[in-house]
């Protein structure tokens, strides 16, 4: 079962993380949960009512280190 999503917004999407890796279905021990799981670094994303919410602070695993982005314009 994939997340029931629009094919073209399912395309777009990546993970707001620096490397903006595209995304997979499920979490990696459970390929059914609604979540999303980028691909390089390895967090996972709550899908909730059908809404991916690609925010770091939601994510769930991937490394420690990379909890925040400091994109432009903070500092």
């Amino acid at each position: 079962m994939s997340i029931a999503m629009d094919p073209e917004l399912r395309e777009i999407l990546v993970c707001p993380c620096p490397r903006s890796a595209p995304l997979r279905d499920g979490l990696p021990d459970q390929p059914e949960a609604d979540y999303l799981t980028c691909t390089s670094c390895g967090r996972s994303f709550p899908v909730r009512d059908g809404v991916p919410v690609l925010l770091l602070q939601e994510a769930i695993g991937g490394p420690e280190e990379d909890t925040t982005f400091d994109g432009p314009g903070r500092g």
